[in-house]
């Protein structure tokens, strides 16, 4: 039976290219998109000539219609919108990265705690049902104890318009690490168990984006060029986590190299191989059941839209269905634990050192 989303009445915060992703997806939901808000004029009056929604500059106004909003501002506004929208008891989609910085993630942690809103954060991958195959064999004992992830998030030339807020760190934060290293982050993280980080060496780089050669094919958003790029465009990190499980991270907006989607699950009785963004999806193996032999075996599945089902299960909450996921459960803590991870990367690199993070 499909759940009754109608009498729910959601916003949308930030009119840019993410929110218009989302709006198209909750129409397909029967949910009552009643409006959204934007500081920009151009992105309000876009918005509702395509949705034909009411649109607001000012966001209390939109608050004081709904009962959840979706908040997919540049990060460094998240805290704004997100606290605002807490206090008065709504219920949260956020977008990653929690925040823009680890200050700003641990106060939108504390509002959300302090309030009757559910909140998520908009972690889309663990919806892959490449990675809900992999899931559901750990979780069944079939790769054994599961102690190392290789997590790869790497373009060859796909920085997300330079020159835009992505580009700029005192508003998204960070550049590549930020960006896609939270997708890896958590999702190796979730993969693992979510077990405590106990320390993290890194290295961010800076390399190609404040290039005026910078060769590219296409880009995210229109490239105005190099000034005011001053994030990573690469990072490499190894995260130990508590009993000596490990993730061996590389992620990239810009290298030299094929870009790799490629995440490897090793446990010790079975390893996964998945890609990403294909959905590419396999099983190694070995036995000496008969002759030695090794086994590897490919699995064939659908692809799915990951937004879709991400905005299923924040609905399936928050209008009280029995809706046992555990990709949904602990949201905020999580989402925090991959902030203090990859602000922790940052800092290893930065300081040219290993970073604790035992408390």
């Amino acid at each position: 039976m499909t759940p009754d989303r109608s009498d729910t009445k959601i916003g949308i915060v930030g009119l840019g290219n993410i929110g218009q992703y989302h709006a198209e997806r909750l129409r397909d939901l029967d949910v009552s998109l009643v409006g959204g808000m934007d500081v920009a004029a151009e992105a309000r009056t876009r918005f509702a000539r395509r949705y034909d929604v009411d649109v607001y500059e000012d966001h209390t106004e939109l608050y004081d219609l709904v009962d959840a909003v979706i908040i997919t501002t540049p990060n460094r506004y998240h805290e704004q919108y997100a606290v605002d929208a807490f206090e008065r008891d709504l219920h949260v989609l956020l977008e990653k990265p929690l925040a823009h910085s680890i200050e700003s993630a641990e106060r939108i942690a504390d509002a959300a705690a302090d309030s009757a809103g559910f909140c998520m954060v908009g972690f889309n991958n663990r919806f892959a049902n490449t990675v809900r195959i992999v899931k559901n064999r750990i979780d069944r004992g079939d790769l054994g104890e599961v102690g190392h992830i290789e997590a790869n998030y790497v373009r060859r030339r796909g920085i997300p318009g330079r020159g835009s807020w992505f580009t700029r760190r005192d508003i998204a934060g960070g550049g590549a690490l930020i960006d896609l290293g939270v997708h890896a982050v958590d999702l190796a993280l979730y993969l693992l168990g979510y077990p405590d980080v106990v320390e993290v060496n890194g290295v961010t780089r800076g390399e190609f984006g404040g290039r005026e050669e910078y060769a590219y094919l296409d880009m995210w958003a229109d490239d105005a060029g190099p000034a005011g790029f001053d994030v990573d465009d690469s990072a490499t990190a190894f995260v130990r986590c508590e009993g000596n499980r490990t993730i061996a991270l590389e992620v990239a907006w810009a290298t030299n190299r094929p870009a790799n989607h490629e995440f490897l699950v090793r446990g010790t009785e079975s390893a996964a191989r998945f890609d990403l963004l294909e959905g590419d999806l396999s099983f190694h193996s070995a036995s000496n059941i008969g002759p030695d032999h090794l086994e590897d075996t490919s699995i064939e599945t659908r692809q799915n839209d990951t937004h879709t089902d991400e905005q299923k299960a924040f609905f399936d909450v928050i209008t009280g269905e029995e809706y046992q996921n555990e990709a949904v459960s602990d949201s905020i803590e999580r989402a925090l634990k991959v902030q203090r991870t990859i602000d922790a990367i940052y800092q290893s690199s930065e300081e040219e050192r290993t970073v604790s993070l035992r408390e």
